[in-house]
């Protein structure tokens, strides 16, 4: 589901909300109570629901790639490292 940002002119009140692609835009601020509340135009933002490999492979994964070790291939790819997956 994307998230949007909403702002309101009136207050300056700033806010996430995530909707359904098919939801109409909300229009009243939840802070003030103006019915400037409008989205902002920014970077995309979305939230994945459900199993997966975004679930499996990244969702509460440790924050560091594993450590790549040496190569001891003579071949000429030997150069990259031996982390990539050209071994």
């Amino acid at each position: 589901m994307p998230i949007y940002e909403y702002r309101c002119p009136s207050c300056g009140f700033q806010k996430e909300h995530l909707q359904k692609m098919s939801d109409q835009p909300l229009s009243t601020c939840p802070s003030c109570g103006a019915a400037g509340y409008a989205k902002l135009l920014s970077a995309a933002g979305f939230q994945l629901k459900g199993s997966g490999w975004y679930a499996t492979d990244f969702k509460g994964g440790s924050s560091s790639a594993p450590a790549a070790s040496p190569s001891s291939d003579s071949s000429p790819a030997a150069g990259c490292g031996g982390g990539c997956a050209c071994h």
